[in-house]
């Protein structure tokens, strides 16, 4: 059988240059990845509607700072992990993610610490708690949020006063009404509201040494007092007046012990305590 070695060398040529076209125009049309370009990046941080701190201008000007800003950087040259790490130095910073998606776009997800209560003492201590607990400076004032006052250390702050505010954050109804606590020299727990003008005396926190029986402990004492407190407000504010009283007691499970505001002709002394008992607030 004779070989046409002319025609197979003619047809092998015709592969070669077919797949050579194919590739040059494939790699025309195909940008170069190693010089594309950022072109975008979006900063998406959670709860900024909330009583966060952060802003995407904030974020952004921290990459500034320390030269990792990726817009117009070659994506070659942009790191993630250095930008989530600079990130998560800041003090307000929970957690933060960054990737680089295929058409250039850099993604910065940010989760922040959310500030729950602010503590200002007798000692002169001035900063925020988040909801773990934690101690957030004083660098910058967010309104609406419960100021608590008083004999607090920091322990106390982190294993007392955060149990109980997000006891209280539990209630619309009581996160709305309570814009202080204040904490008395023996540690007994004031609440100052918003409506009406008088003091609630709430009792003694019950706290423990492991943190999370601690925390359920607190939260099960005040969600207690707060649900006597609302029926009071419902059953006996309501008829008596929401002003007739200066300071409500609710130490005591059996009886709610409310002080008398003083009429004109009487002095402080002299204003009287009548008791509520159970069935009045049960």
């Amino acid at each position: 059988m004779r070989i046409h070695w002319k025609k197979i060398i003619i047809c092998t040529l015709d592969v070669v240059l077919a797949f050579y076209l194919v590739m040059a125009i494939t790699s025309w049309n195909t940008p170069d990845k190693s010089n594309r370009v950022c072109t975008k990046v979006d900063i998406n941080i959670s709860d900024s509607n909330n009583a966060g701190f952060l802003s995407a201008e904030e974020i952004k000007q921290i990459l500034v700072k320390e030269q990792l800003y990726p817009l117009n950087k070659q994506v070659k040259f942009i790191e993630p992990r250095k930008i989530e790490d600079a990130l998560k130095v800041g003090p307000f910073v929970n957690t933060a993610q960054c990737y680089v998606t295929e058409n250039g776009h850099v993604n910065i997800n940010i989760s922040q610490r959310m500030p729950i209560v602010r503590i200002k003492s007798s000692r002169g201590d001035d900063y925020y708690l988040d909801d773990n607990g934690g101690i957030l400076p004083n660098s910058k004032y967010t309104s609406d949020l419960i100021i608590a006052s008083g004999n607090i250390n920091q322990w106390f702050a982190h294993y007392g006063i955060a149990p109980l505010a997000k006891s209280i954050s539990k209630s619309q109804f009581w996160l709305n009404q309570i814009e202080q606590i204040n904490v008395l020299a023996d540690r007994g727990i004031e609440l100052v509201p918003r409506v009406g003008d008088h003091i609630l005396f709430i009792g003694y926190l019950p706290m423990k040494k492991n943190k999370a029986e601690n925390e359920v402990a607190i939260d099960e004492f005040v969600q207690r007092k707060l649900t006597r407190l609302e029926k009071f407000y419902r059953y006996g504010l309501s008829h008596a007046g929401w002003n007739k009283y200066s300071y409500i007691n609710v130490e005591f499970d059996n009886q709610i012990i409310c002080k008398r505001k003083p009429s004109t002709n009487e002095s402080q002394e002299e204003a009287v305590a009548e008791e509520y008992q159970n069935e009045a607030t049960e």
